[in-house]
């Protein structure tokens, strides 16, 4: 599993597609390949997404907190979703409780966040069937 954060609209760090290099280049095996791309650009997601195809079975990508109808079979082999989604709690804002994230917009002011109250949870994700053999993705499947 790699994990990479994107540096578009966030607080700039190490290259994202370096990173991704120097990892994949420095694995022995033939290990399986999953990327976790942290990042709050579709553009950049999408971009990554493209960048590793046919060297990672999954590039899927987090932060938003929303997830995406765009799962997909890249060119190459790759299964790719712009973001995973919410595994939390449903009646929130990103899981968040909504009054709190309410007075931090309104205010300006860095309120603690704390989880929601609300009982009501969901899981979001992704279902991918990967060939062992060539370490490409056959399907993917939104939950």
């Amino acid at each position: 599993m790699i994990n990479l954060q994107g540096r578009e609209l966030m607080s700039a760090i190490d290259c994202p597609f370096q990173c991704f290099d120097r990892i994949v280049s420095a694995r022995t095996g033939s290990a399986i390949v999953l990327v976790d791309f942290h990042a709050e650009s579709s553009r950049e997601k999408e971009a990554l997404g493209y960048y590793a195809d046919g060297r990672a079975a999954l590039i899927a990508g987090t932060h938003t907190h929303v997830q995406t109808a765009d799962e997909r079979i890249l060119p190459k082999g790759s299964a790719y979703i712009t973001d995973l989604g919410l595994t939390g709690i449903t009646d929130s804002v990103i899981g968040m409780n909504p009054e709190i994230c309410l007075e931090r917009f309104r205010r300006q002011i860095q309120y603690q966040m704390k989880i929601a109250d609300n009982k009501t949870a969901r899981i979001q994700g992704v279902i991918v069937e990967i060939n062992t053999d060539t370490g490409t993705a056959v399907s993917i499947r939104r939950i």
